[in-house]
């Protein structure tokens, strides 16, 4: 079953273009399972990481790579303040899809 995870992160001001380049060195694709990725710009400062895998199994594998993709990023990443640090995570299997 096809699973997705979903982070949200906020960028500190003026770093916006590396933020988006160093997410351009990521490619899923060379992991097992993984299908797509998505950068989405939210509001100011403000972006939702998508990342489409074919199961769980594959997700979990890939961890240590986005992890270590995360390290790269924390310099630039704003506290999202309540505790969370500087990221939002959220995963699991996909409950419906419409369209193609």
């Amino acid at each position: 079953m096809t699973v997705m995870n979903v982070v949200h992160m906020r960028v500190k001001p003026g770093q916006e273009a590396e933020y988006i380049r160093l997410h351009k060195d990521f490619d899923i694709t060379s992991m097992p399972g993984g299908r797509n990725f998505w950068l989405v710009k939210t509001g100011e400062r403000s972006f939702i990481v998508i990342g489409e895998w074919a199961d769980m199994d594959a997700m979990v594998a890939a961890r240590p790579a986005m992890i270590a993709n995360l390290d790269k990023l924390r310099p630039i990443l704003e506290d999202l303040g309540g505790g969370r640090g500087v990221t939002e995570p959220w995963s699991g299997e996909v409950a419906l899809h419409l369209g193609q």
